[in-house]
């Protein structure tokens, strides 16, 4: 039997981790589109390109997937099957005709569709989350389902800590459908977009704090963007000050205003419904800070 080759769109942990599958399932990649690393960006994942340099894996990083050279290229490449993991473009219909594309999403489908699905989830204290692959349309995230595996949010988890297990998840949709992927007869389920959920892609203001919320969002809100993510932020005094981490603590501090607080040296977001999160680390214009030397320039503010 002639291996299915394949055009793989990746980038990003899911993207080292399916194209891997990909290999060990014995697919032909023929060709790989990727991005260049931004200078301007934490890069703290697994790089799509050295996998491809380790494996002699053609591999090219267009700035746009609107491009006739790309579409060129594509075709060019013969595809049985295309691929798309945690690629950040989206793919024109010039590019989906070429040949049947998959995409893999970091949610369960429907549920968390468009940019940033793992953070959205936490954001939105959902208690769980996971890794479809699903036909890929022009309309982001509408195609059928594939196959999905879903993994627990815990109560602490961060987004961090959650992209991990879905990179998990990822990993073992793909292996696990892809024998039937690849003799076409994968199933194709309903993807019920009005029993699901729509979210744009996240930029740093959006982790700034409001402190008259209750606890929990903003508990929440630090778990979604918590390094290496930008993470949640509070300007008082001039200085902007970064949440690295923190939990919710079990004190109450009602008499204290919403915002930034020391109490019994120790470092306290007082939230609008007078719980707070306990703070165990802080930055201060992108440096540490402690309790002592935030409590002086508290109180200088005061």
């Amino acid at each position: 039997m002639n291996k299915k080759r394949a055009v793989v769109f990746a980038y990003h942990n899911v993207g080292v981790r399916c194209l891997k599958v990909l290999l060990a399932g014995g697919v032909d990649v023929a060709l790989v589109v990727t991005h260049q690393d931004s200078a301007t960006e934490n890069i703290w994942f697994e790089s799509v390109i050295s996998v491809c340099q380790a494996e002699g894996i053609p591999y090219i990083t267009p700035e746009s997937a609107n491009g006739a050279e790309l579409l060129e290229q594509v075709k060019a490449a013969r595809p049985d099957l295309m691929f798309s993991f945690y690629y950040r473009h989206m793919l024109p219909a010039t590019v989906l005709d070429v040949a049947p594309a998959f995409n893999m999403h970091g949610s369960l489908l429907p549920q968390f569709r468009g940019r940033a699905p793992v953070n959205w989830a936490v954001l939105h204290g959902a208690r769980e989350t996971g890794a479809t692959l699903h036909e890929m349309t022009v309309k982001p995230d509408a195609g059928a389902i594939v196959a999905q595996t879903a993994v627990p949010i815990l109560p602490d988890d961060t987004a961090h800590d959650v992209f991990g297990k879905v990179e998990v998840a990822a990993e073992i949709t793909l292996w696990k459908v892809l024998p039937d992927l690849l003799a076409g007869t994968a199933p194709r389920l309903p993807n019920e977009l009005a029993k699901g959920s729509y979210f744009g892609g996240r930029k740093p203001e959006d982790g700034r704090i409001d402190w008259s919320k209750p606890a929990q969002q903003v508990y929440n809100l630090h778990r979604a963007v918590a390094p290496p993510y930008p993470g949640a932020f509070t300007d008082v005094g001039g200085h902007r000050y970064i949440i690295e981490r923190a939990r919710l603590s079990r004190q109450n501090l009602p008499s204290l205003p919403p915002g930034l607080a020391v109490v019994d040296n120790g470092i306290f977001g007082v939230c609008g419904d007078g719980r707070a999160l306990a703070i165990s680390s802080l930055l201060a214009d992108g440096a540490p800070i402690s309790a002592g030397e935030l409590s002086e320039r508290l109180a200088t503010n005061s």
